[in-house]
């Protein structure tokens, strides 16, 4: 068994131990989807046809449809299969995601899983959504207002692991020039924390040019920057880029070939573009984040939270303070960091991809060397 599959399978022995302990929509429009099926809940309560709402923030970054929106509405389903579950996804409108709340307020949600769009923007709408007697899971970003619950990722270990990479990358080019940030969203809490966590790694150690905070996640724009950046240092000076994501590190990787240059570059999501890149040596590294264990973790909580009763801590074994002051029982998992040499034993071995999906006609010289072939 691998490493990786040994680690997900922990993380999710854990989450369902704490069960048992405590017993791709239009642009400006919800997808409209929805799902019915008594069961057993946390501690063996019946939650019956209890309406649970998800609320996703985009579709830019392809994990959201692919993955997390099927394994959560799964899971859901395994454990209350007379939940109702209405689904909606945001598209990276802040004002859309509010009207989507309401709209789930009244369809007669009970338990909202939302992933902000914009943290601070959604704190209205946590608060309604309070005063109505909803429970709400932050799930993946940490919105502001009285949130009940979050489970996502060690995100300032996300950074540093993804700085640390870049550092041992750079090597003992760090001295010779100077590498470039393209940061994530201002407006996502989690991309602070995987700044923070990158400068937390990378100061003292590489000297950072030109660093930009991204709007919305944008590949487009964070390939715009990267030029800006590699036009600013030069270059010749440029000695590594540190991408937030994988996403984003597609913009980047398109402006350092149009530069002629093959340099460090890190990643994150473990998106497949990003694990092609990694295969042939366009990006050094992503930070795999297996999502069953997330997903299955919040499938849990809002179930857990629809039967009524308190959370087990084996759910929730710790707790974060978000920005509005709140303090938000929490599970945090930890991420992998994936390079070459280890796609086989995390992405593949976990099945988050196939061989064949990664190795397609392009990538298949490449994937011979790396011994996915």
């Amino acid at each position: 068994m691998s490493i990786g599959l040994r680690r997900v399978l922990a993380v999710t022995a854990v989450v369902s131990l704490g069960l048992g302990a405590a017993s791709c929509g239009s642009a400006k429009q919800s997808s409209g989807g929805s799902s019915s099926g008594s069961a057993n809940a946390s501690g063996g309560a019946a939650v019956g046809a209890v309406r649970i709402g998800l609320l996703l923030p985009e579709t830019k970054t392809t994990r959201y449809e692919q993955f997390d929106r099927p394994l959560i509405e799964k899971k859901i389903k395994e454990l209350a299969p007379q939940a109702q579950i209405d689904y909606y996804n945001a598209n990276q409108d802040a004002t859309l995601q509010q009207t989507q709340v309401d709209t789930a307020l009244t369809k007669g949600d009970k338990v909202l899983i939302l992933d902000a769009v914009d943290s601070k923007a959604i704190q209205s709408s946590v608060q309604k959504a309070h005063d109505a007697g909803v429970k709400v899971l932050a799930y993946d970003r940490l919105a502001q207002g009285p949130v009940d619950a979050y489970v996502s990722f060690d995100n300032h270990k996300v950074g540093e692991l993804q700085g640390q990479a870049l550092v041992a990358a750079v090597g003992d080019k760090a001295g010779a020039g100077e590498i470039f940030m393209i940061n994530g969203s201002p407006t996502d809490p989690n991309a602070a924390d995987f700044k923070a966590g990158a400068h937390s790694a990378i100061d003292g150690k590489l000297k950072i040019g030109k660093e930009f905070d991204t709007p919305q996640w944008d590949p487009n724009t964070a390939n715009q920057e990267a030029a800006a950046a590699i036009t600013a240092i030069g270059a010749a000076n440029v000695v590594g880029a540190y991408s937030a994501n994988d996403g984003m590190a597609a913009g980047v990787a398109t402006a350092l070939k149009a530069a002629g240059l093959a340099v460090p570059l890190t990643g994150q999501d473990a998106q497949l573009d990003g694990i092609q890149r990694i295969v042939v040596g366009t990006q050094t590294m992503t930070v795999y984040k297996p999502l069953k264990p997330e997903t299955e973790a919040a499938a849990q909580i809002a179930v857990g939270l629809a039967s009524g009763k308190p959370l087990d801590s084996a759910l929730v074994p710790t707790t974060v303070t978000n920005g509005s002051g709140n303090k938000v029982p929490a599970n945090l998992l930890t991420p992998i960091v994936v390079t070459k040499d280890k796609v086989k034993d995390t992405v593949v071995a976990d099945g988050f991809y196939t061989v064949d999906q990664i190795c397609t006609a392009d990538y298949a010289a490449a994937c011979k060397t790396a011994g996915l072939q």
